[in-house]
């Protein structure tokens, strides 16, 4: 995300952006919340004391739903390239926007992933219970017994946890066709070693936390079969995608992953909502925010009354000779899906 939005800035200086007649120079100011909620709230107030005009992040939910309310309380527009715990727009903040589409969509879009295509007729349900990795096992659980899926195990572990014997060898004896697991890559990828080591069989599957090309480094040969969703289009299938992906290569010497493209896009939104104020004024650009129509690096931009991404899409992939492949892109909102 910090290389996505340290290239918007970059670009929109080199093209003399002018608010209002006059030319502008933008910077950015990073600070690390550690994905700690009381960090978090620390480093917001600290960016609000700092006069910012407009804050991009922040990354895990469980920093960004705290964080949140100060930006609100000062007035200070925030989008999220990367938050998809539903809380987090379901605050009534004025502020708060993102431009992911969020578990009360990825969720259920796995689960009926887990149904139609996997065939799954029983699952076992972990979670780290961070508000990311609990939120979304929660409305993947509740969208998989709607559809007939029987639940055979509900299981907790935290964000610190490297060691799942114990919680899998209870989900062994059950017999589940798929284990899910809300969280992130740190975790996935141990669990999934310890998955194999004690000879269980079922397919595994999580969300956009564990779609990291760190997931594969970690997990090794064990992370093959491995699915994942992440909001978003496949990066080659992104409008501004090759552009993009191009440019940032050439700039960080790295792959793009994840959130990056919406990092950049964050920015420009941002910048877009200044220019139709003519003010780089928090409370003058402000509404304008909520009326983007933008085309950017990820597709098309607007938002709901929530500040949620309007019509988000999510695509599933599966780890395929060392590699995240794209399996199928869906509309959360029509759950039909398309093979990329």
């Amino acid at each position: 995300i910090r290389n996505g939005v340290q290239l918007a800035i970059e670009d929109a200086n080199a093209a003399n952006v002018e608010i209002a007649g006059k030319k502008v120079k933008f910077e950015m100011v990073a600070e690390d919340d550690e994905a700690n909620p009381t960090k978090a709230t620390t480093v917001a107030q600290k960016l609000v004391d700092a006069k910012v005009f407009a804050v991009i992040g922040h990354f895990n939910s469980g920093a960004s739903i705290p964080a949140s309310k100060i930006y609100s309380d000062a007035g200070i527009p925030q989008i999220s390239p990367s938050s998809t715990n539903p809380k987090y727009t379901e605050q009534g903040f004025k502020t708060t926007f993102r431009v992911v589409a969020h578990d009360g969509q990825q969720g259920p879009t796995l689960a009926r992933f887990a149904a139609k295509t996997l065939q799954s007729k029983s699952v076992a349900v972990i979670d780290d219970s961070t508000a990311y990795g609990q939120g979304l096992a929660d409305n993947f659980e509740a969208t998989a017994k709607s559809l007939g899926i029987k639940v055979l195990a509900r299981e907790h572990t935290t964000d610190k946890d490297t060691d799942f014997k114990a919680i899998l060898t209870r989900i062994k004896g059950k017999k589940p066709d798929l284990i899910m697991f809300g969280g992130i890559d740190p975790q996935a990828a141990p669990m999934i070693k310890q998955m194999k080591d004690l000879g269980i069989q079922a397919k595994f599957i999580g969300g956009d936390g564990m779609q990291t090309p760190n997931f594969i480094k970690l997990a090794g040969d064990a992370s093959e079969g491995a699915m994942a969703s992440i909001p978003g289009l496949p990066k080659d299938q992104m409008p501004g995608g090759k552009t993009f992906l191009d440019k940032y290569k050439t700039k960080f010497n790295q792959e793009v992953e994840l959130f990056a493209p919406m990092g950049y896009d964050s920015v420009m939104v941002f910048i877009e909502a200044m220019k139709r104020a003519g003010s780089s004024d928090p409370a003058k650009f402000l509404p304008e925010v909520g009326k983007t129509t933008y085309n950017g690096v990820i597709g098309p931009i607007a938002f709901d009354d929530k500040g949620d991404l309007k019509n988000g899409p999510i695509t599933l992939y599966v780890v395929k000779g060392g590699k995240w492949e794209p399996l199928e892109t869906v509309k959360p909102e029509t759950g039909a899906g398309t093979a990329p």
